[in-house]
């Protein structure tokens, strides 16, 4: 039986290769990511800017880095086989050289489905996304793409500071329908293809199973606190100085317009995460019901 193949570090000490690094072990995926391969048994190291902070899953192995300083890469990616990266166009070619250096064989990147839509050209997070998409396809690395539509997430950065202090949220188009992603999906998602064949060069567009209203998706996180949330129409410009204080102006711009396109629309939706992990997507209730201390 052949054991896992070895590589020395800096200091000639021995570090098994077999490691699967996360980068943004933090984030809401990132988090859930490390979880779930520990869950299955694989070896993991997280990485964040700031180890001290917390916020990771318990027993994780946790180092410093930051993709924005290519410096800080070697070191935690010594021994690593597979690699889960977020979106970072800054430096990319500098993670791209580390990664080849280490000996890192596969990459699953969390993209985003804005880069194949067809006003990607236009879109800034498109445009972000595609540029870190085409380092590493051509880097000569294995890669999977996890492309998530609306993360569910978002309601938070939205609507977490009204709902908490008055109990409303306030849209310019609450008609408006998306399919929210729940985080443990696309995780899940990223999980498979770290630890299983059959992913290889694969893009994965991830929607939510179920299309909803910006007002149903209110009337959940109602539920999920236990205390009704109004709903209150306002002024696209009203709208805009809302989401100027939470977001660069060209981000509440396509916000807003992707929300005037969706009015009445019911939005895409997929059932890729069953497919692919043999699990049912969460629905934005159970999103919901996961992240109800956030809104009280």
């Amino acid at each position: 039986m052949v054991g896992p193949r070895t590589t020395r570090t800096t200091d000639h000490e021995e570090v098994r290769s077999l490691v699967n690094v996360v980068f943004g072990a933090r984030g809401n995926v990132g988090r859930n990511v490390a979880a779930g391969l520990m869950a299955v048994g694989e070896k993991v190291r997280g990485t964040s800017r700031n180890p001290e902070a917390g916020g990771f899953p318990s027993g994780l192995e946790v180092v410093r880095a930051d993709l924005e300083r290519p410096e800080s890469l070697p070191a935690v990616l010594a021994g690593a086989d597979k690699v889960f990266l977020y979106a970072k166009p800054e430096e990319i070619e500098g993670f791209v050289a580390a990664a080849q250096s280490a000996g890192v064989r596969k990459v699953v990147l969390l993209s985003s489905v804005s880069v194949v839509m067809a006003t990607a050209q236009q879109n800034p997070i498109a445009r972000m996304h595609r540029t870190v998409e085409l380092a590493i396809e051509r880097s000569g690395l294995d890669w999977t793409f996890i492309r998530p539509g609306m993360f569910a997430t978002n309601a938070r950065w939205w609507w977490g500071e009204s709902i908490r202090a008055e109990g409303v949220v306030r849209l310019p188009y609450p008609e408006a329908q998306n399919a929210p992603v729940h985080e443990k999906d696309m995780a899940a998602l990223a999980v498979t293809a770290l630890t299983e064949p059959g992913h290889s060069h694969q893009a994965y567009t991830v929607h939510g199973a179920e299309s909803l209203t910006l007002r149903r998706q209110v009337e959940h996180i109602g539920e999920a606190v236990g205390r009704p949330i109004r709903v209150e129409t306002v002024s696209v410009e009203q709208a805009r100085e809302e989401l100027a204080k939470k977001a660069p102006q060209n981000v509440a711009e396509a916000l807003l317009g992707m929300w005037a396109a969706a009015d009445g629309v019911p939005a895409p939706v997929s059932v890729i995460v069953f497919r692919i992990t043999g699990r049912p997507a969460h629905t934005f209730a159970q999103w919901a019901a996961d992240h109800a201390d956030d809104f009280r």
